[in-house]
């Protein structure tokens, strides 16, 4: 495969080129994108150095698929030029995550509705696609009725400049900042921009971006985001109302046999997911699984994940490997 990774020197681009290594993606040919103050510096690939190149160049190389993690004006920009020239577009901004026609994917989940006239895929965000892992099997099982969440955001969601804001308030050192008050030894219930209703931006997605992955516009979802001073990895509790009563056992059960979830939940031994070990890794895991006891059929859990990872990077190569593995996506020329 011709790939292109768009924003190959962000943060999750980077990512996205340390994924396709793990993971074996076939790359016949990599063209790494970036901003013009980019363009000419190079990215290791496989022990290469290859060059990174404008997004004129990437266009006119005519790539089989196209990961993009370049913000949502060079994806709305962008995007659709690939896709008319038979590129597959898989975009991680919030660009195309609501538009009705552009599927919007977690590959455990819905990848099943992806087909070859899908040339703009979504990734959707970061905090949405851990918590909707851990929820799509109960969800089939008792139908969610109402979800509140809180979530606990590292800065690593804002991007570089807000892991350099944090260092730097932690040695004490001057420097530009991304956040309108200290992130160090702080917790910031804002997570994006606020939006008409008074929540943000990152809260809203929560709601939209849940229902249209699980097909379901009945789930009431309410959110609080906030962003905390960790460098690497969300988490989240998320307090879940059914439709239907539920058995704690099965529905530990429920969420140990879906792929990519893994339960670690042993309070009697201080065992629960935290950033600090989830970081890293492409699981979802999830923990402090209890019922709740102020109301019938409404369970309390805690979700972390690495949000570069799973809730990025990884994402969309798992896109990608499934386009392939089904033959929704083939290779349009081999590379000598």
């Amino acid at each position: 495969m011709k790939v292109a990774v768009i924003g190959a020197s962000g943060m999750v681009g980077k990512k996205m080129l340390e994924v396709l290594q793990e993971r074996n993606f076939p790359v016949s040919q990599l063209i790494p994108v970036a901003s013009e103050a980019s363009i000419g510096k190079t990215v290791t690939f496989n022990g290469q150095e290859v060059e990174i190149v404008g997004m004129d160049v990437a266009l006119y190389n005519k790539v089989d698929i196209a990961l993009f993690s370049a913000g949502a004006g060079p994806s709305r920009k962008w995007a659709p030029k690939f896709a008319e020239m038979g590129t597959t577009v898989v975009d991680n901004s919030s660009a195309w995550r609501m538009e009705p026609n552009i599927p919007l994917i977690v590959p455990e989940i819905n990848a099943g509705i992806l087909t070859a006239n899908d040339k703009i895929i979504a990734n959707p965000n970061c905090s949405t696609i851990q918590m909707v892992m851990a929820l799509a099997p109960l969800h089939e099982t008792y139908g969610l009725k109402r979800l509140v969440v809180s979530t606990y955001q590292s800065v690593t969601g804002t991007g570089k400049a807000a892991v350099s804001q944090l260092s730097n308030e932690r040695s004490r050192m001057e420097g530009d900042k991304v956040y309108p008050y200290t992130i160090d030894l702080n917790c910031l219930p804002h997570c994006d921009v606020f939006l008409e209703n008074d929540y943000t931006k990152e809260e809203m997605k929560l709601v939209h971006e849940t229902r249209k992955i699980l097909r379901d516009d009945t789930i009431g979802v309410t959110a609080t985001a906030v962003r905390v001073p960790v460098v690497g990895g969300h988490s989240e509790a998320v307090n879940v109302e059914f439709h239907r009563d539920f058995d704690i056992a099965e529905a530990k059960e429920l969420m140990e046999n879906m792929p990519g979830v893994v339960v670690m939940d042993n309070v009697e031994k201080n065992i629960y997911p935290m950033p600090l070990y989830q970081q890293n890794k492409d699981e979802v895991f999830v923990g402090r699984i209890r019922r709740d006891e102020s109301q019938p059929n409404t369970m309390n859990m805690w979700i972390v994940s690495d949000n570069i990872r799973k809730g990025a990077a990884t994402n969309a190569v798992q896109i990608a490997e499934y386009l392939i593995e089904k033959d929704i996506l083939v290779a349009s020329a081999v590379v000598s």
